[in-house]
């Protein structure tokens, strides 16, 4: 029996929504992958976490080691896909955190592609995650999905080319690439961080503040995968941005934390210092002092409604969020 579909809550309204699929998620136990787990189970799904170390967990976990095909294979038979496996991007760009990023993704991703080429029948849909770092420091340019990649750097564009490129072969009746922007939710590195820095008063533009933005509310990231997953959507196949229609400068985008935070104006962050802290950090400073002007072209076509589209709304969303938690 094919997917039912479901009648759509008030806070869904618009988005189609659909039960009784078997998604296996390959990095389910990523926050990305947690919430995403969540986010089905509550939709009627069958959610399976292909995970190297089983642990306590609502959902049913199938243990693989990420780079060879085995046992688990069996649980892809008329199921759909979602592929977020790979490290956090959150390190220094060394060339063995280069090797170690690109290793964490293409591993995962050929042995998902090699278990589906045993199959007898197609994956119905695959959602393979990608980023929209693929496209490097792009400047003002506006990045639509026929924007062709950049050349570098290695990390991070070099490591989502390498990305992309090990999903090639994929036994898949649907295959989409989701290029993803800055995914905006509480308690995750990206946004526990920009909310430390408001805090402790360095909520001033980072370097120039010229650099673009790219980013989502967690919400209509959820949605957006919900709506690759319905199995007889037709055209959204290949790559897709997974981005708010609303990118913003990184001063605009400071100056709304503030806001949401109720803070004063803060100094800016020299970019000198950015790479000095960046050391201290052990992070990448070009995850703050690069940037994308990336627009979801084809999600707009498709006539998807972002719920969160203005960056103000979306950080007072999500601030009202944990203090109903907190």
């Amino acid at each position: 029996m094919g997917p039912s579909l479901i009648a759509t809550s008030p806070r869904r309204s618009g988005w189609r929504t659909f039960a009784g699929v078997k998604v296996v998620i390959a990095g389910g136990s990523g926050a990305l992958g947690r919430r995403l787990s969540e986010d089905l189970k509550a939709e009627g799904h069958d959610v399976v976490v292909l995970t190297r170390r089983v642990r306590p967990s609502p959902f049913r976990q199938v243990e693989w080691d990420g780079r060879t095909v085995g046992p688990w294979s069996v649980e892809l038979e008329g199921s759909a896909v979602v592929n977020l496996a790979g490290e956090l991007v959150d390190r220094r760009p060394s060339a063995s955190n280069v090797d170690l990023l690109t290793k964490s993704r293409v591993e995962p991703t050929r042995a998902l592609v090699e278990a589906s080429a045993t199959l007898a029948e197609p994956v119905q849909v695959w959602v393979q995650a990608s980023t929209l770092a693929i496209y490097g420091d792009a400047g003002d340019q506006v990045l639509d999905e026929s924007a062709p990649p950049a050349d570098g750097p290695p990390q991070m564009a070099g490591v989502a080319r390498a990305w992309e490129a090990a999903v090639s072969g994929a036994n898949a009746e649907r295959l989409a690439v989701l290029r993803t922007g800055i995914v905006l939710d509480n308690d995750t590195p990206a946004l526990d961080r920009l909310w430390s820095l408001v805090r402790w008063g360095l909520g001033g533009r980072v370097g120039p503040g010229t650099q673009w933005v790219s980013w989502i509310h967690i919400e209509d990231w959820l949605a957006i995968v919900r709506q690759l997953l319905v199995p007889d959507i037709r055209g959204l196949s290949g790559v897709i941005h997974s981005t708010g229609p609303h990118p913003v400068r990184n001063a605009d985008l400071m100056a709304a934390l503030r806001r949401s935070m109720g803070r004063p104006a803060a100094p800016p962050t020299p970019k000198a210092l950015v790479r000095l802290g960046a050391v201290v950090l052990r992070t990448d400073p070009a995850l703050a002092l690069t940037g994308r002007r990336a627009v979801p072209a084809r999600l707009q076509d498709a006539g998807f409604d972002f719920h969160h589209a203005r960056i103000d709304e979306a950080l007072t969303d999500l601030r009202a969020r944990h203090a109903a938690v907190g």
